[in-house]
């Protein structure tokens, strides 16, 4: 007598694979969001270091104490920052002031960065 035997997975043992498969994703996915804050906010501070500093030297060269923003960032020669990219929609901190905080808001629509002088 000639027996058949078939090969393959279970139905049982194919779920069996699925479920433990979801588990692991389920485990990896906040672990994945909790190191992509983490280097975003990262990114916005070594960014509001590199305003601070910007600032720190504008104010050094022109006597004030006060500085939009948005004329320490450029491309020329006359800026102090190089042009950065934001990196979660953050919005910086419009006039900076001598010896103030400068702050980083909106990050991922949510968080915010502050840098004490």
């Amino acid at each position: 007598m000639k027996t058949s035997t078939k090969q393959g997975f279970t139905l049982v043992e194919i779920m069996i694979v699925v479920v433990i498969i979801g588990l692991l994703a389920a485990m990896a996915v906040p672990a994945f969001n909790k190191v992509r804050q983490s280097a975003q906010d990262k990114t916005v501070a070594s960014n509001l270091r590199q305003l601070s500093q910007g600032a720190d030297t504008y104010f050094t060269e022109r006597g004030l104490s006060s500085v939009a923003s948005a004329d320490l960032v450029g491309t020329n020669s006359s800026q102090y920052v190089k042009t950065f990219t934001t990196v979660a929609g953050e919005a910086y901190t419009a006039t900076i002031l001598q010896s103030a905080a400068i702050t980083a808001s909106g990050i991922a629509g949510q968080r915010t960065v502050t840098l004490a002088p």
